[in-house]
């Protein structure tokens, strides 16, 4: 004999959110936006030794004095951002992360060798202009994928990728002025990556959109609350697609 669900049991259409909610089982699995984190250890990184390399103080010696500072806000604080997003199920955040926390990760290593005498600076700097050459690339595709995202996160990539793009060519083919764009260019990048990482903080800590950064798939407008996903009904974490 088969027996059926009573109409009232029956989740109706417009019930159906309700249903699922009240007979669903949720593991949760509190994850803050690691991009956040990423953005502002890219852009405080970037800001410094591109505004060095664009000759706005010191020299190109100055550099060996700023590997720490871009090791560890550009390389390691980035590059955890770049895992955590892992966590998140964010590729695009994961791939950009993780790629340019891994280069200031070496380019910390890289002018730490030259400080202590084990590496001589050659000029123009042929290999460092491959280095660029390669993550250009990369930062491209990302800033495809970005289109996805928002205007903010795009541009922060478009930036970056013309940035990297001008040094490769500067350094591989020893053209100052390549270079000194270069630098100009990811200046913008590093303010860009601030206001991004800095709206998207405001909208975490006040709920609402303080700053817009162009979301294709969300509130633009201040003062907007931020859209209401499954998984976070009165505001609690959980496992959630992006950040």
């Amino acid at each position: 004999m088969m027996t059926h669900m009573s109409r009232s049991a029956q989740p109706s259409h417009d019930g159906e959110f309700e249903f699922w909610r009240n007979h669903a089982h949720i593991s949760l699995q509190p994850v803050a936006a690691p991009s956040i984190l990423g953005l502002f250890g890219y852009s405080a990184a970037t800001f410094v030794v591109a505004t060095n390399l664009a000759g706005w103080y010191g020299s190109i010696a100055t550099q060996t004095f700023l590997f720490p500072f871009a090791a560890l806000l550009g390389g390691l604080a980035q590059f955890l951002a770049g895992m955590w997003a892992y966590r998140a199920r964010d590729g695009l955040a994961t791939a950009m992360h993780g790629i340019w926390g891994a280069f200031w990760l070496s380019y910390g290593l890289l002018y730490l060798l030259i400080a202590v005498g084990v590496l001589v600076q050659p000029t123009p700097f042929v290999a460092i202009g491959y280095w660029f050459a390669a993550l250009a690339a990369i930062t491209w595709s990302g800033a495809v994928a970005a289109l996805a995202e928002n205007i903010g996160l795009t541009l922060v990539l478009a930036t970056l990728a013309a940035g990297a793009t001008c040094l490769a060519v500067g350094q591989i083919a020893n053209i100052s002025p390549w270079r000194t764009a270069g630098a100009y260019i990811l200046i913008a990048s590093a303010v860009i990556g601030w206001y991004t990482a800095t709206a998207m903080m405001l909208e975490g800590t006040f709920r609402r959109v303080i700053l817009p950064i162009g979301k294709m798939r969300g509130p633009n407008v201040p003062g907007r609350e931020p859209r209401q996903v499954i998984q976070f009904m009165a505001g609690e974490p959980g496992i959630k697609v992006g950040q």
